[in-house]
């Protein structure tokens, strides 16, 4: 009976346990085929958006923090016009300036999106971390929309938290 019961156990066990997921690195987006000279949209309209992003959370108390990976989506909102991203700056939880994305315009077409990921082991912004984006749209287009998405999982538990950009 021992036997019958150590058998179905190590079953269990056996039957329980996943491969471990590889590791993948990411690659960031390759922006060379979308991106302008800055003279070519210098009619358009500029507009600035800021997007709250957090790359850490405070966990229990001021002293223990729990890494996020963050995504920020780009995404155009007109059905017919093109937009131009022309900055995407991201500074820390004090204001200081951590990484420039775009040097170049982009552009994105028709309800095209793109995004920036700032992968759950870069905790250079904080718990206050920020972008400015600059865009640039034809007259009468509407604004693009700036998203976060911040998620992490550590076990079981799932976090995840969204924000939404704030023309400035």
């Amino acid at each position: 009976m021992k036997r019958i019961i150590g058998f179905l156990v190590m079953l269990f066990v056996l039957i329980g346990c996943e491969p471990p997921m590889p590791i993948v690195p990411f690659v960031h987006e390759d922006w060379t085929n979308r991106t302008l000279k800055a003279n070519q949209i210098d009619s358009l309209e500029l507009g600035k958006t800021y997007l709250s992003i957090y790359s850490q959370v405070y966990s229990r108390n001021k002293d223990i923090k729990h890494n996020l990976t963050a995504v920020a989506s780009l995404r155009n909102t007109s059905d017919s016009d093109t937009i131009y991203i022309v900055a995407a700056n991201y500074y820390d939880t004090h204001g200081a300036l951590v990484h420039v994305y775009i040097d170049d315009p982009i552009f994105l077409g028709p309800f095209e999106t793109t995004e920036i990921v700032i992968e759950e082991h870069d905790v250079a912004g904080g718990t206050g971390s920020n972008f400015l984006f600059e865009w640039k749209a034809p007259v009468g287009c509407p604004d693009p929309l700036f998203e976060g998405v911040m998620i992490s999982t550590l076990g079981q538990q799932g976090l995840s938290y969204i924000t939404h950009g704030v023309k400035i």
